[in-house]
Order: structure tokens, then sequence, then C-alpha cells
């Protein structure tokens, strides 16, 4: 990094006062943000030299950086507190989410492990039935009570193979940074194990449930500076032992970026290891316990993704080394090799198949076609035994069951449809709800659609729209169009209480299933991701423009939204098209993709993005990095740029480079935004009552800007 001399802000900090952006649409006056100085470094990129202005807020531990971020989040509370009508839409969001919705159970023998979000509550409960998954639920964990102001959240857990203990992972301020405990699901008690530096752990426990096997990053100091954030390894730990002692099982000797997770087997008799050092494949190797014998390859060096359910001797697979929307195998733990595989369940036609699970010696079979869940149960042979009716056009997921048991459980919700979670005996009969969202909304309200229109260069992209029953837009209603494209992650439906919000003041929200997502397989993904990565950008002004071709907006009435990844989408379209958007809302964003790599742990994403290390990266991605694309002069949109202090996935550097480039540059009124939140991070485990205020906030913002009453 180059360095730069710091120097005060002065007076810059203080002219902030009278920031209140009350008014609403081209009413609204340019904000006086606090002063930032550009202060220039350089970098050189295979002979060419790119000036960076704002490279000492890249620091943002530096007490100057940090009195900036908090300046500049002056100004956008003081738009956002004016606001007459506020108030009411907090009330209104707090009534929105003052319901209970509840996950699919985890079975481990005669307990059902749930997580149940109850009311106002900032963090879900974890909740265990004993005997029947209809018994009268307890609590086992309440995360409630981690800290008082509800930002020490539940990453993950675990459950013993009996369900008598429960390993889970909590870290503070939405930082991810777990901590491993264990406690007794008998009588509440934590055990003595702790266990540190357990981000993102998976845990895979030994049929006694005296030992499990997980995944830990290395100890500060042990590694070079800086890749503390990389270096995943596979320890197995006895309960009782010191952790410190753990024996690393798998991982020496392997790439600092390989991702490293672990599970058992469906029959308890195998612990899986699966390693990963892009977004497009992995290997799987296994050990079996209760022996000597080595961890042994089942899968290693295929063109595609692979996971497995190993059950009595049988090996079920699924994959997309050979085809793009997934097929499904079988074989024996005795013929791994992939030659040995035998076809069982063929790719479908139009659709991708995202899941498999094993119940009752059967297979039951989740496939999305466009974004649209279906599932299936098939015998072991691969025939299909019957299809599970659903309830609507929606997304299924937590697919879950013991498979020597009977009962397959499962999540549905949609749009306009709360999650329900559905118990369903294979031996026969029709599902069963055994919990219901108790969210109020009649979905005869409102209105989905399904539709495709063609991108740039004449591909065909779905999208969903949505709006209330009976809208006639005639091409001014106020539109939110949302997107991601990346990671061969699919936009599928679900429901958001405070979507609602917008759709009840005659607004259309719509969904673009972009290319780069995983939608329509991984041809799908590929066409988004390196080198192809415009095409992204391209489906989603398209999307702009076809919903103002079919008469639902126009360009001052037309916002975009997108986070993480899709903060890089809208933040890399309103360089591209300034004229084509109203507002932007950018929440945790990727920007400066020149730099992104060399920070936290984003040299994970260099097989989605490449490097600017590599030549031929360097040119696409200087092509489209949206901090280096801004133009002095040109007419932004209004941007609201949201980050945590605490992100430890995506920097907050980005979100404060780019407002303060934007700033900088735009030639409009239009106010530049930064929010800037305290113990939060990149989203996860964050607390409701943050969440409410920031939704409070993206309203407010948009109602402004788009002129909405």
């Amino acid at each position: 990094m180059i360095s730069s001399r710091k120097i005060g802000l002065g007076a810059g900090l203080m002219a902030i006062g009278g920031a209140l952006m009350m008014a609403r649409g081209d009413e609204a006056k340019r904000p006086a943000y606090p002063e930032t100085p550009a202060r220039p470094a350089s970098d050189l990129y295979h002979g060419v030299e790119i000036v960076d202005p704002f490279r000492w807020l890249e620091d943002v531990t530096d007490p100057e950086v940090r009195a900036w971020a908090a300046a500049q989040t002056k100004v956008t509370r003081a738009a956002f507190d004016a606001d007459a009508q506020r108030p009411a839409l907090v009330e209104r969001l707090r009534t929105l989410y003052d319901y209970q919705t509840t996950s699919a159970p985890i079975v481990r023998g005669k307990r059902y492990f749930f997580t149940r979000r109850e009311g106002l509550k900032n963090q879900p409960i974890v909740y265990v039935r004993e005997g029947s998954a209809q018994a009268e639920p307890r609590v086992v964990l309440d995360p409630n009570g981690f800290s008082q102001d509800g930002t020490v959240a539940l990453d993950w857990m675990f459950p013993s193979p009996d369900g008598s203990l429960l390993a889970y992972g909590s870290s503070p301020n939405g930082s991810e940074m777990s901590t491993l405990k264990v406690l007794n699901v008998a009588n509440g008690e934590h055990l003595t194990d702790t266990i540190s530096r357990t981000r993102a752990c998976t845990v895979a426990w030994e049929p006694s449930g005296q030992a499990f096997w997980y995944v830990r990053y290395p100890e500060k100091g042990t590694v070079p500076a800086g890749d503390e954030m990389y270096n995943r390894k596979i320890f197995r730990h006895v309960l009782g032992t010191n952790p410190e002692n753990d024996p690393m099982v798998f991982g020496q000797g392997r790439s600092k970026i390989d991702w490293l997770g672990v599970s058992e087997s469906e029959d308890g008799r195998f612990v899986v290891i699966s390693s990963s050092t892009d977004w497009i494949k992995n290997d799987l190797y296994l050990k079996r316990l209760g022996d000597d014998t080595p961890i042994v390859p089942l899968a290693v060096g295929l063109e595609g993704q692979v996971d497995v359910a190993i059950f009595d001797g049988k090996v079920i697979i699924r994959t997309n080394a050979k085809t793009p929307r997934f097929q499904v195998l079988a074989t024996d733990v005795e013929h791994l090799a992939p030659a040995d595989w035998k076809e069982i369940i063929p790719e479908p036609d139009g659709g991708v198949i995202e899941a498999i699970w094993v119940v009752d010696r059967k297979i039951a079979v989740l496939t999305s076609r466009r974004a649209v869940s279906s599932l299936a149960v098939h015998d072991l042979d691969g025939r299909k035994l019957r299809e599970i009716p659903l309830p609507s056009l929606g997304t299924v997921s937590g697919l879950n069951g013991e498979w020597d048991g009977k009962e397959l459980f499962y999540s549905f919700q949609s749009f306009l449809y709360p999650a329900t979670v559905f118990q369903l005996n294979l031996d026969g009969g029709e599902p069963v709800v055994i919990d219901r969202s108790t969210a109020q909304v009649d979905p005869g309200d409102y209105e989905v659609k399904q539709v495709t229109y063609p991108s740039k260069d004449g591909t065909k992209v779905p999208m969903f729209v949505l709006s209330k029953k009976g809208l006639e837009p005639q091409s001014k209603a106020p539109t939110l169009l949302y997107g991601y494209g990346g990671f061969d992650i699919s936009l599928t439906p679900a429901y958001d209480a405070d979507l609602r919000v917008w759709l009840d003041k005659g607004g259309v929200y719509a969904i673009a299933n972009l290319r780069g997502g995983g939608e329509l397989g991984r041809e799908w993904h590929a066409a988004g991701r390196l080198g192809k990565k415009q095409n992204v950008f391209d489906d989603f002004i398209a999307a702009g423009e076809y919903l103002i071709k079919s008469g639902y907006t126009n360009p001052a009435k037309l916002a975009i939204e997108g986070g993480s990844n899709g903060g890089l989408l809208v933040s890399a379209c309103l360089t591209q098209r300034p004229d084509l958007f109203r507002a932007v809302i950018c929440a945790v964003p990727l920007c400066d993709m020149l730099r992104y790599h060399r920070f936290s742990i984003a040299r994970n994403w260099i097989p989605e993005y490449g490097s600017a290390d590599d030549p031929e990266a360097f040119a696409w991605l200087r092509a489209y990095s949206p901090y280096h694309n801004v133009k002095q002069g040109e007419r932004f949109p209004a941007v609201l740029l949201l980050t945590g202090e605490s992100d430890t996935r995506v920097e907050p550097m980005h979100a404060y480079k780019m407002a303060a480039r934007l700033q900088a540059g735009t030639a409009s009124d239009r106010p530049i935004y930064l929010r800037v939140e305290s113990k939060a991070g990149h989203g996860a485990g964050k607390p409701l009552t943050k969440r409410i205020e920031e939704d409070a906030d993206k309203w407010t913002f948009l109602f402004q800007q788009l002129s909405v009453p």
C-alpha cells in the first residue's frame, strides 16, 4: 500500500449541521458533505499507472477515517431523521416484522432441532422437540441473552448424532468470527470445550458423540500477516481436552485459499471432507471412522461440483461435472472411483437439480426451473415415485430427515407466502404443516408475474415482477429493481415482510435472474464470471429498459438495489447508465475491483472476478470497476451506500471510497449518502432492531428520491 500523509479534516467535519434532505424528488438540494481531501496515490499495473485520490480511506481503523465516516453518517442521519414520514414508517415496519417464523428441523434420533424468530425479538431462538416433530417444543438456546443489544448472534449449529449435545458458533457485531461452544441439550449447561477462530465452521460428529471434526483458522502470528483469514484446516477434538492440542487431520500443505468443509455421512460411519479453491468445482475425500484406514479420495479432479449421501454401504452422488444442470448417480463404498458411478436420475429438461436428501431409503430430489422449486421422491434406482404438491410458485429449502426414518421435512415460501414447515411421511399421505408463520398477508391483494426479456446480446433473461393487484402503472409507477448475478447464487421467491411497505404505496418490485447466478445451471453462471462479467451488467440494464418499455415506469421513477456482489452490480450500472436510474441503494458493495483482492478474505473471489495482478484480468476489471469509472462532471442518480464497521467479508473501504468519488465527481445535486452501521457487519446476525432502522432509512430514501407521497 502506498502511504500518504495524514492531515486533519478541520472545519470540514463541522460543516454538516444544516444538511437536511426533507424535500421530495427534484426539489432536493445538494447536501453539505464533510470535506474529503484528495491525497493521490498510484499503482502501476502492467505499464499502466492508476491514480487513486482516496487511498487514505482504505485504513478503516485510522482515527481520521473513522471520524470522516461518522461525519458522513451524520449527514445521512440528518436527512432521514428530518423526514416527517419516517416515524410512522418505523411503526409500520415493527408491525410487519412482529410475527413468528420457524426453520425446518434438523433431525437427530428422536430430537428435532429448529430455530424460531418470535415477534420483535432480535435473534432467532433454538428449540427442540422430543419424541415427535409435533411435540411441544422447549428452548435449548436463546441468543437474545448473549448481549443486551442483540448484537451477538448464533452463526451455525450442529447437533450430535443422538441429539444430546449441540455444537454451535456465535460472534459479536456481525463479525462472523465465531467461537465454538458445546451445550448439554438436556440441562442447558455448557461443557468446558470452547474453540475460537471457527468462522463459517462445519462440524462432523463421530458416532460416540464424544469427539468431532471441525474447521478452524490459524492463530495470529502463526502465518504471515494478512493470512489469518485464510488457511482453513480440519482438526479433531475430543470432548474435555484442550483444543489447542487438537491434531490437524486435513489441510497441511494445501493452498491457503482452499475452502474446506466437513460433514458426517448419513449413517455416521464416515467423515466427508470437501475442498474447493473456486466457485465451480470441489473435491471430496472420505474417512472411515472406527479404524486406522487413511483418508481416501472420493471425487478428486472433476470439473464440477459434487456432493454425496452415504448410507448402508450405498453412495448417492449429485454432480454437474458432466451435465451443467446436475445429474444423480449411484455406487457403493467399495467402488468409489467415478468410472464405477452409474446414472440413476438424468439432468432434468430445463431444470437444475438443487439438492438431494435420502429418507426411508428413498431420494428426495429438489429441482428448480427458472428459479421456481419442485420436489419429487425417487427410489434408489432413480424411478420417480411421486411429485410432492407445493402451495404455489415458490422456494423449497431445508430438506432434512434420517436415511432410515420415514419423515421428510422441508420449508416452503414465496413472495407472498411466509415460510411454512412441512412434514411428509414417505409411506404415504400428503404433506402436513407442522409450523406455520403467523405473518398476516393476503396473497390476493398482490400480483406476481414471471416474465422474460432480451438482454443486449439477445439472451433471454427471466425476471419476477410484483405489484398491487389491479395496479395500472401507466409508465409512472415507482419501481425498484433488484439483482445479484454472481457466485452461482440463485434469486428465488422468498417472503420479505417489509416489501409490503413498497407495494402498498403503489410500487413495483422486480427481481432479475441475471447471468452469473445459478438459476439456469453451470453455463448461466459461467456466462457472468471473469471476462464475461459485463454480461451481468448488460442483463440488469436491459431489465430496467424492459420495465420502462413495458409501461411500468420511467427513468425518473426507477431505482435499483443490490448488496455485496449485488452492490458491485448496481455501482457498475450507475456508472455505465446514470441516465437510466433515479436512485440507487448500494449495500456492502465491492467498488474498487483493482485492489479488492488485497483485503480481508477477498482472494477467495479471484476465481469469480479475476485479479488485476493478471494482465488479461486487469483489462476487464479496469473496464468496469465502479470506483475507477466515476466520470467527473457526470450527473449521477441519488445513491445510498450502506456498510457495517465490522464487515469482515467486504471491507467498508469500498463504500467509503465510492462515496468520496461520487460526491467529488457528480454534477447533480442529487445526494450521495453514506450510512455506516456500528456493531454490524455484512448482514449476517444483524439484530431486528437494526434491520428495522435500516429498512426505514432505505424506504425513506426511495420515497424522497422517487417522490412517493
